[in-house]
């Protein structure tokens, strides 16, 4: 075989550091998105391929997408040749597989699909001289990157492990999980401060909306009744100050009773009950302050057909019926949460200073992009596209396909739930608006931001609503970002 390298593509000086390290160590990389941790995946791959002959490289991502990005980017930016490369999913059959792994020096697929060919004994990790995971801090719990990561040390003769990812994770604990998962024994970061004359500036604003008087007399109705069943909380034992009780608090109790269920004990029950009802209450109140009314009038439908006793219990309140008659009443009259006004408007002044943008909404609920989507396409400069997981019946080709449609400015707003926020490439993208901040996690800060920027200077604009769970969550966040920074960085010192 010829000597493999580059083509097209100039390491930076951080790059061929942090190289230097992967070389003799198992490293994970942590970049901030769009400032090039696949081209370290290229410059240890080819190392490997060049210094230990006839082995073969193992690339693993979580999506079918993020696997096609990859071969793209190693047919592109290396000499191995695109015959040497392949793609595996479940979608080719396992005979075919079995023929591409032992003919191909570079395998791009989904941890779940080397795991289940692991099992049936279609492949084996003998002669593989390296293993790059992407997105590492899925990393946790029983995902498949953990067993693959054991499996490919106890069986390859050579191993040597690359992990990369923008976030890993906000505490300590989370951290050290990821790199025991994943037999860590350097960590490499650089912030943005470190790089910073490689990073697009990005202009971040935060604008704030008040609730209308309408939606927070919904709200107040729908408080009230939580409050009044968080005080049964004490009936089952529960000790924790009730005024500081957390979402994450109810659904730790609740697994807490569905791991007693098999006592059969009558108290066991009623607190399952219980942790359900005020889950469902909380989430509609969520869905109020966050998203609007379109989404809450869905949540009340469900409930309605909802068979569970909690869901009975929840509608027995005289309150939460008045609330679903304000809520049907809001919809006819077509009020809308503040928000999506001035998400439109803040578009609209977009486009007209700068008609070649290219803007990213983010929302936590598909819902909620329906409604931005029909609310944005009134317009007639604005041509809005959502981009959606498969679960919405949306296949990985209409995935790609969107993203193609948007960065050749047939489509100028795409609006995206979590699938946009997790390595999918979205180049071009001028300005990013997290519609919602409907999470305290600093691995969705991180990921949402990293959307824009990439190839020229970018905007994010924040949307908060004032005096509601959204304005916790964001500040929640940006203290987990810094934890996490100074976490690594002490893990790198040692």
């Amino acid at each position: 075989m010829n000597m493999l390298e580059l083509k097209n593509i100039e390491p930076r000086d951080y790059q061929l550091e942090i190289f230097e390290t992967s070389k003799e160590n198992n490293t994970i990389v942590v970049l901030p998105t769009g400032t090039g941790k696949t081209l370290n995946a290229l410059l240890l791959s080819l190392y490997r391929l060049n210094k230990i002959k006839d082995s073969k490289v193992l690339i693993v991502a979580p999506t079918k997408p993020l696997c096609e990005q990859h071969k793209k980017t190693y047919i592109e930016n290396t000499n191995i040749g695109k015959e040497n490369i392949s793609l595996l999913t479940g979608l080719v059959k396992p005979k075919e597989r079995e023929s591409l792994y032992k003919n191909s020096n570079l395998i791009i697929a989904t941890p779940q699909t080397v795991k289940e060919d692991l099992s049936k004994n279609i492949i084996s990790l003998k002669n593989f001289s390296a293993l790059i995971i992407d997105e590492a801090h899925r990393a946790v719990g029983n995902y498949a990157y953990t067993f693959l990561t054991k499996k490919y040390t106890e069986d390859s003769e050579f191993p040597r492990i690359l992990a990369l990812t923008a976030s890993p994770g906000g505490n300590k604990q989370k951290i050290n999980e990821i790199c025991d998962n994943l037999l860590i024994d350097a960590v490499e970061i650089r912030t943005e401060e470190d790089i910073k004359e490689h990073i697009q500036e990005k202009n971040i604003r935060w604008l704030n909306v008040d609730l209308p008087t309408s939606l927070k007399e919904i709200n107040l109705l729908l408080k009230n009744v939580y409050k009044q069943k968080l005080q049964d909380l004490k009936k089952v034992g529960f000790t924790k100050p009730l005024s500081i009780i957390s979402k994450k608090d109810l659904i730790i109790l609740q697994n807490t009773f569905r791991k007693q269920l098999f006592r059969k004990n009558p108290s066991t029950f009623y607190g399952l009950s219980l942790t359900a009802f005020l889950i469902k209450l909380d989430y509609a109140s969520e869905l109020l302050e966050t998203q609007g009314l379109k989404p809450l009038s869905n949540f009340f439908e469900k409930l309605e057909t909802d068979t569970s006793k909690a869901a009975k219990n929840i509608l027995n309140f005289k309150e939460v019926q008045k609330a679903i008659t304000l809520t049907k009443k809001l919809n006819e009259k077509d009020v809308k949460h503040p928000k999506l006004y001035m998400l439109k408007g803040l578009i609209r002044k977009e486009l007209q200073e700068n008609p070649k943008a290219r803007i990213i909404t983010f929302a936590n609920y598909r819902a909620t992009i329906d409604e931005i989507i029909e609310f944005l396409n009134e317009e007639d400069n604005i041509h809005a596209v959502k981009l959606v997981g498969q679960k919405s019946g949306i296949t990985q080709k209409k995935q790609v396909e969107t993203i193609k449609r948007f960065e050749e400015g047939i489509y100028n707003v795409i609006c995206t739930t979590s699938v946009g926020e997790e390595g999918l490439d979205i180049s071009g993208g001028t300005v990013a608006i997290m519609y919602d901040q409907g999470s305290s996690s600093e691995i969705r800060k991180i990921q949402r931001a990293g959307r824009v920027a990439r190839v020229k200077s970018g905007k994010i604009i924040v949307l908060l609503t004032n005096n509601t769970r959204e304005i916790g969550y964001y500040w929640i966040a940006k203290r987990k970002e810094k934890t996490m920074k100074s976490t690594l960085l002490k893990l790198q010192e040692k």
